[in-house]
């Protein structure tokens, strides 16, 4: 450089660098062996309790009024699946993956058990009753055969062959779609009602992410706790609106959603009741429906593994063992045999709602998740109590959804910084994986909201209804109309039939 031999200019301060790779995510307060004191992890593991019972409420409401069944099967039945996910969460961090991963109530299987209500050797059944406890049945049977795919598989190591070759670039896609995949029941479940489910949303928002940084706190309260103090306003707050007749005359549909008396457990749910085994009766089988429920199985197992990415990241934890990820898939399948043991008409996987909690708070504790399963066996034996908790409206667990699968799918977004970003080759496979995960469900939708059916048809029913569920599902791992509305399944169902 002509003119003089000054030093080289500093470089910009707004200059791009990038940020150092962290094999564990930081700044997570409680990792899996550190426990918080008892005061606070209690209050942690009710707060995982609440999260978990959207689903656990959602889908027998869905299910049960289809079986035949009304509000006091509903009851029982939710009593049955909180009281076996505290049993399943307890195996998994015990015995499985010892995460802090809470196993519960699943949409995957929603499918194959509408499938089953819909079979033929039921419709001829007068009684109401009667024909709940023959489907009820016959959904036992499906998932005690469909839980040894993922026992066999998850402990003859054969899944641990098949994690071995999951590298970061291929863990992006699986772990993204796995929280962004749920999209349908973020937003338009608030949007059911709005005047409830907004608020939620805003106020969780501020507790979470605006507070903390206006108000320096000696501990962090409001981030940590924000679950429980927005579920608690909002929750007072439909409660207001209810007694005060703000709904007397609104649409029915209105109330359902948005009344906090209207789903008529705390009523039809016994003072005390322990669940059992065999409840309902004895067990049915039917090749076409465990067959059906296999798929389902083999999308739970695939789902699962990228949910338990997902928490091993927000717990601080190493990079998982294929080891371990088997184990803990051989685990879940005896949680979906004790599923179909009990009769919860629903298998199980890894809540991804609780695992966006573990990012919220910030707490990847495994104690926690166990007080956790604690109180699910708690409220389940006691009914009353456990029926005030999930009469909770829906949109407000719709909100909370929209940050925890939002946390979810974007720790799958963090791996691409083990990822060479600038080969044409990542950049074809994470594009095309991303792109064809969310266009070819699109396609499945299109096509049976046209026709009516799916895009398979074969002469034998059982292998159509398989083959059509195994493509809705592994695709996808779930349809998203299904999981919105399990009518919109059925009738595609009905016209295979």
């Amino acid at each position: 450089m002509a003119g003089g031999g000054g030093a080289a200019p500093a470089p910009k301060q707004d200059e791009l660098q990038p940020h150092p790779v962290k094999d564990q995510l930081p700044n997570v307060a409680y990792c899996i062996t550190s426990p918080p004191p008892w005061p606070e992890a209690i209050l942690l593991g009710f707060q995982h309790y609440l999260v978990m019972l959207g689903t656990t409420v959602i889908i027998p409401t869905a299910l049960v009024p289809q079986m035949g069944g009304g509000n006091d099967e509903k009851a029982r039945v939710v009593q049955t699946i909180l009281f076996v996910s505290g049993l399943n969460t307890l195996l998994q961090s015990f015995f499985g993956t010892r995460l802090p991963a809470v196993i519960g109530g699943s949409y995957t299987f929603v499918a194959p058990t509408i499938s089953i209500i819909l079979a033929g050797r039921y419709s001829n059944i007068v009684d109401p009753h009667e024909k709940f406890l023959r489907i009820m049945r016959g959904t036992q049977g499906a998932l005690i055969v469909a839980s040894t795919l993922q026992i066999i598989v998850g402990f003859s190591g054969l899944w641990r062959n098949v994690t071995r070759f999951l590298s970061p670039l291929s863990a992006v896609p699986l772990v993204a779609l796995v929280g962004f995949g749920l999209y349908e029941l973020g937003f338009p479940g608030v949007a059911k009602c709005i005047e409830i489910g907004l608020p939620q949303l805003i106020y969780l928002i501020i507790l979470s992410q605006y507070l903390p940084h206006v108000i320096h706190a000696h501990k962090p309260i409001f981030d940590r706790f924000a679950v429980l103090f927005s579920v608690a306003l909002v929750w007072l707050y439909a409660y207001l609106l209810t007694v005060g007749g703000a709904y007397r005359h609104a649409a029915p549909k209105t109330q359902l959603h948005c009344r906090t008396d209207r789903s008529g457990l705390v009523s039809a749910a016994p003072w005390i009741r322990v669940p059992y085994p065999f409840q309902w009766g004895a067990p049915t089988f039917d090749a076409g429906e465990a067959f059906a429920m296999m798929a389902a199985s083999f999308a739970a197992l695939v789902e699962s593994t990228g949910a338990f990415i997902a928490v091993s990241r927000y717990a601080s934890a190493t990079p998982l063992p294929p080891s371990v990820l088997s184990r803990g898939i051989g685990w879940q399948g005896i949680g979906i045999l004790l599923d179909g043991l009990f009769g919860t008409g629903n298998g199980s996987t890894v809540s991804v709602e609780n695992a966006g909690l573990l990012a919220l708070t910030r707490v990847g504790s495994r104690r926690v998740v166990q007080i956790s399963a604690g109180f699910m066996i708690f409220f389940s034996i006691l009914g009353k109590f456990g029926a005030v908790f999930a009469s909770i409206p829906a949109p407000i667990f719709a909100a909370l959804y929209c940050i925890f699968f939002a946390y979810v799918g974007s720790v799958g977004l963090s791996f691409l910084q083990f990822c060479n970003l600038n080969s044409f080759r990542t950049k074809f496979i994470l594009g095309f994986s991303i792109f064809m995960g969310i266009s070819v469900p699109q396609y499945f939708n299109e096509y049976t909201s046209v026709a009516g059916y799916g895009p398979v048809h074969t002469g034998a029913r059982w292998v159509r209804i398989t083959i059509s569920i195994s493509l809705y599902l592994t695709i996808s791992s779930l349809n998203q109309n299904l999981k919105q509305n399990p009518t919109v399944f059925s009738s595609s169902m009905t016209s295979s039939m």
